[in-house]
């Protein structure tokens, strides 16, 4: 099983970043795939979650409206369009997948938003 992150960087406030997580030796289309992030001395939180055909999507509240996630299944791929960052989501994302009652993650990619 391997989760693969990328599409991490650099950007200005304001500015956007894609994130990307492809997925292998699982079950990616019937998986609930999700986005965390984690800052220094914080908790790791669930940033955003898909269902397995994308029908339903959740987001924690800071990034409503700022943040898309989708999933293209043909391709075991996940996507993250962040919009309008902010400071504060300077983070290491993560992706997970959740198959058959098993979490699989991945190993991570940081996200910088700084002037």
């Amino acid at each position: 099983v391997q989760l693969v992150e990328s599409g991490g960087g650099v950007a200005q406030p304001g500015g956007s970043l894609r994130l990307s997580c492809t997925g292998s030796g699982f079950g990616f289309s019937r998986s609930i795939m999700s986005w965390h992030r984690q800052a220094p001395g914080k908790e790791r939180e669930e940033v955003a979650r898909i269902i397995n055909h994308g029908g339903y999507t959740n987001y924690t509240d800071s990034v409503k409206g700022r943040f898309r996630i989708s999933r293209d299944n043909p391709r075991n791929t996940i996507y993250l369009q962040m919009n309008s960052l902010k400071p504060e989501d300077t983070a290491v994302y993560y992706c997970k997948a959740y198959s058959g009652s098993v979490e699989y993650w991945g190993q991570g990619t940081q996200v910088t938003v700084s002037s």
